[in-house]
Order: C-alpha cells, then sequence, then structure tokens
C-alpha cells in the first residue's frame, strides 16, 4: 500500500487557472503553471478542459437523472409512513392543502437555491460546492457560522431519524414472521437495540464511500426501494378502503375524545397532534440541505441550475402525488387511529409477506438516505481537518488497496476512524430516544424554515439584488414570516410529545 496525498487540484476561473497549496483534497492531478499574462492564460493543453471543469477539478458526470434520483432519496422517506397519521390530525380540508403548500414552499426556494449556486454569472460565475460556501459566498458574516450549525445539526438528527426508522421496519419484519410462525399465539415482543446496531454496522460500511460523487448507484437503487414501499401503503390502503367501501375520516380531524392506543385525546393534546403534524409533512419534504451538494455533481452545458430546476420540479411533482395518494388513502383506511407508520397499520397477515417486502424496502431506501444526507458532513469535517493539519498523513495521506474486482480502494485512515465514531454516536443516541413521530416531527422543524426558506431567500434577494420595500422583496419576506411561525408551531408540538414519551421511557429498554 502507497500513502497518497490528496492535494486539491488547482481552479481555472475566467480561463486562468490559480494554484491551490494550502488544502488537501481527494485527487492528485497535475497542476498547470499559473498565467502571467491574458495570452498565456488562453494556452492551455487542449485536452486539459475534457478532463476538468472550469474550476479545474474532474469534469462532473451527473444528469437530470442523477440528481433527480438523489432528491426522490432526500425526500421520499421515512416521513412519507407518517403522513396518514398527519393527515389524520389535520382532517380531509386541511391535511391535502397543507400538504400541497409545503410542496410549493419547497419547489419556490429550491428554485431560488438552485440559483446561488454560482456567485455573479449563473454560467460563469464561481461555484460554490457546499450550502454553506454559498451562504458565505452571497451574505457572509455570522450567517455563515448560524448555517453550518444548523445545517449540520439537522443532517446529524436525520442520521438519528433514519436509525429509528430502520430499526422499526426490520423489527416489523421479524414480528410478521414470527405473528404468522406462532399463529398469533405469540406476542412476539422484542428489543430495538440489536436492529438499531445492525443498521449502524451496515451504514459503518457504507460510509467509506469516499464523497457524493461516488454514491450515484446506491441513490438510484434507494430511490427504486422508496417507490416499491410507497407503492405497497398506496395498494394496501386502495384495498382497504375497498373492503370497507366507504373512506373513514373527518373534515376536521382527529376528534376530541377519540380513545387512541395513547389514550384518550384532550383538547391540549389535539393542539399539540396538529402542531406535530405540520413538523411531520415539513420533514417529508426536507432535502434542500444538500442541494447545493446535489448541484455540484451535476455536469454542463447545459447551466447547472437549468438541470436542477427541472430535476427539483419533476421531483417534488413525483412525490407530492405519491404523498397525497399515500397520505389520503391510509387516513381513508384507518380513520382517525391512523398509525404514526402506515405499514404497522395493516396487521401482520394482510398478506405478510408483502409487509417483508415493503419492510425490506425501506430499509434498503434508508441505507441509501442515510449516506446522501450524512456526505455534505463528512467532506466538511474532513475538509476542516486537512485545512487544520495539512501535513498530517493520518489526516491526509491515502492508501492504495487493490480490490476483487480490479481497481484500487484509497483507504484514508481518518475518513475510516472518524465515520466509524460518527455511526457509533447516531446509534447510541438512536437508542437513547426511539421516539418515531416526536423525533420526526422536530427534525422538520428544525430544518424547514431556516434552510429550505431562510437562507435561500435572504441568499437570492442579495444575489439578485432586489431592492428593499418593493413588491417582489416583501413577498419573499411574508413566505420566510409566515414560514417562521409554522416552524415555531412545529417544534412546540413536537418537544410537547417528547415530554410525554418521556414519562414511560426507559433508556435502552425500548421493545414493541
Amino acid at each position: 500500500m502507497l500513502p497518497r496525498s490528496r492535494t486539491m487540484p488547482s481552479r481555472i476561473h475566467h480561463s486562468v487557472v490559480e494554484e491551490q497549496h494550502d488544502i488537501k483534497h481527494y485527487l492528485q492531478v497535475e497542476v498547470q503553471p499559473k498565467a502571467q499574462n491574458e495570452s498565456e492564460a488562453t494556452n492551455t493543453p487542449p485536452d486539459y478542459s475534457k478532463c476538468f471543469d472550469d474550476d479545474g477539478r474532474l469534469k462532473r458526470t451527473g444528469t437530470f437523472w442523477t440528481a433527480t434520483s438523489h432528491i426522490i432519496t432526500a425526500v421520499i422517506g421515512s416521513g412519507v409512513l407518517s403522513l396518514a397519521w398527519a393527515i389524520a390530525q389535520l382532517g380531509w380540508v386541511a391535511g391535502p392543502t397543507v400538504l400541497v403548500l409545503f410542496a410549493y414552499v419547497n419547489l419556490y426556494t429550491s428554485n431560488l437555491l438552485a440559483e446561488c449556486y454560482r456567485s455573479g454569472d449563473l454560467v460563469t460565475g464561481q461555484r460554490n460546492y457546499t450550502y454553506m460556501e454559498a451562504v458565505k459566498a452571497h451574505l457572509g458574516g455570522w450567517k455563515v457560522k448560524l448555517c453550518g450549525w444548523i445545517q449540520y445539526l439537522n443532517l446529524f438528527g436525520v442520521a438519528i431519524g433514519y436509525t429509528i426508522a430502520a430499526s422499526v421496519s426490520m423489527m416489523a419484519i421479524k414480528r410478521s414472521n414470527c405473528f404468522h410462525k406462532s399463529g398469533g399465539k405469540d406476542p412476539c415482543h422484542m428489543s430495538s437495540n440489536g436492529y438499531m446496531i445492525s443498521f449502524g454496522i451496515a451504514e459503518v460500511i457504507f460510509s467509506q464511500i469516499p464523497n457524493f460523487s461516488h454514491i450515484g448507484w446506491l441513490s438510484i437503487a434507494a430511490a427504486i426501494m422508496s417507490f416499491t414501499y410507497s407503492s405497497v401503503a398506496l395498494g394496501l390502503g386502495i384495498g382497504k378502503v375497498a373492503e370497507h367501501e366507504r373512506f373513514d375520516g373527518s373534515l376536521l380531524g382527529i376528534s376530541i375524545g377519540t380513545v387512541t392506543h395513547a389514550g384518550t385525546v384532550t383538547g391540549m393534546q389535539k393542539i399539540w397532534r396538529t402542531l406535530q403534524a405540520l413538523g411531520a409533512i415539513a420533514f417529508a419534504y426536507s432535502y434542500s440541505v444538500i442541494l447545493i451538494e446535489i448541484q455540484d455533481t451535476v455536469k454542463s452545458p447545459p447551466a447547472e441550475y437549468t438541470t436542477m430546476k427541472k430535476a427539483t420540479l419533476f421531483s417534488i411533482t413525483v412525490t407530492t402525488v405519491f404523498y397525497l395518494l399515500c397520505g389520503c388513502f391510509g387516513y381513508a383506511a384507518f380513520g382517525d387511529l391512523s398509525p404514526g407508520n402506515l405499514l404497522t397499520g395493516f396487521g401482520f397477515y394482510n398478506p405478510y409477506w408483502l409487509l417483508d417486502i415493503a419492510n425490506l424496502a425501506i430499509v434498503i431506501h434508508l441505507v441509501g438516505a442515510y449516506q446522501v444526507f450524512c456526505q455534505p458532513l463528512f467532506a466538511f469535517v474532513e475538509k476542516w481537518c486537512a485545512q487544520k493539519w495539512p501535513n498530517c498523513n493520518f489526516v491526509t495521506a491515502e492508501y492504495e488497496i487493490p480490490t476483487p474486482f480490479g481497481g484500487a480502494y484509497e483507504l484514508n485512515l481518518f475518513r475510516l476512524v472518524w465515520r466509524t465514531i460518527f455511526v457509533a454516536l447516531t446509534t447510541l443516541i438512536a437508542m437513547l430516544m426511539p421516539f418515531f413521530n416526536d423525533v420526526v416531527g422536530f427534525l422538520g422543524a428544525m430544518g424547514f424554515w431556516p434552510l429550505t426558506v431562510y437562507f435561500p431567500i435572504d441568499m437570492y434577494i442579495s444575489h439578485k439584488k432586489v431592492g428593499r420595500g418593493t413588491s417582489r422583496w416583501l413577498a419573499l419576506q411574508i413566505i420566510s414570516v409566515a414560514c417562521f411561525f409554522v416552524t415555531v408551531a412545529a417544534a412546540v408540538g413536537s418537544i410537547a410529545g417528547v415530554v410525554l414519551d418521556l414519562k414511560t421511557y426507559k433508556p435502552f429498554k425500548t421493545s414493541y
């Protein structure tokens, strides 16, 4: 094994090659000499642009379809399974309406954010590789640090939420087979801890994938799985509605006095549940936090923002249709007693093998979605450490290990150690706080307003130089303020739910 330097390739900006020796990155390339004058700057080798983009990095290969798969993998997550419960809290009128409004807000602000990928000109301006770099380029100051803390805490929280969701699905598979084998005589109670640890071990392995550009295949597989389990949930919901020959539910959602597995719904609980439902719907659309990172994988021409806008429109349209179908048919099937995880509401005999397939698809999808959300956080920490300790081989050196299928895997010791610690920590916290619905609602609330609305709108205003007090500026501010109040309300509802859960909770002793 030979250690290898990870020197970042030089950037080419406006035909001038700028050397960068201060930070180390992933690939060692031949650095072109810095141009001394305008004529020399245009005499770069003719094949140089065929291998590298305008920033000196290797040619990006992402397309409309890979961007779409990344978005669908990020958007259609475990949140889709809680939508029937969310609509049950809001009712037939407010439920679908709120779902569509969240979709529109996400589509609109995502398009604003896509135009902030490059500073200055949309086609030739300097690239921003991460969400935080975009905030730094367009806003700067204290907002950069604030954005970084919110973004990476949100990604950390999503990893915890996905670990909880994966363990629930793995246990559902085990319990359905246990019920089927015992004929329903065995209650099949079990702990979630072992399943969370199993998911964590899998993520330790997949976390060694070097960066975002290498997980396209995993993202596509995860996107296919998301459609698989969503389709099963939709089909079972339609089947249950057809069996009853009627639609359950009410116009205003769950009624006060309804007896659920958690007890009788009081007036105050009705309020908390409604607010928590807003957070669950917000979480179901949370992907803006990684939009810039996805856009940085897209090749050009056409301009990256053009491809990204098309991918965003297609992805959000498809997911919204799926969300409406799954949420509405789930509510129609179960009414006020819609479960927090739609697939768990069909029991274990209807038919159990189909539910096993759906739950297995959820687990596979969450394995990929975990990586889609965590790769930006991995990259940030590794880049910061490479800047901090550029001469430390533990941080920067890579060792080539031959693989059985040809080629070589580039092992970095720091990447191996730090990513393993990260996965272990998220798994431990998931075992401590396995409250699926409440965690989902809180994560949605925590990331929705600042990352999906506030920063994209502020960056767009700065980028396009929208004048203060103009009609466009006022319209953007109204959207931001309205979404802020929704975020506060959803966060309050989710925190109230966690407080209720803690009253009957014992660490590491959660069983189903």
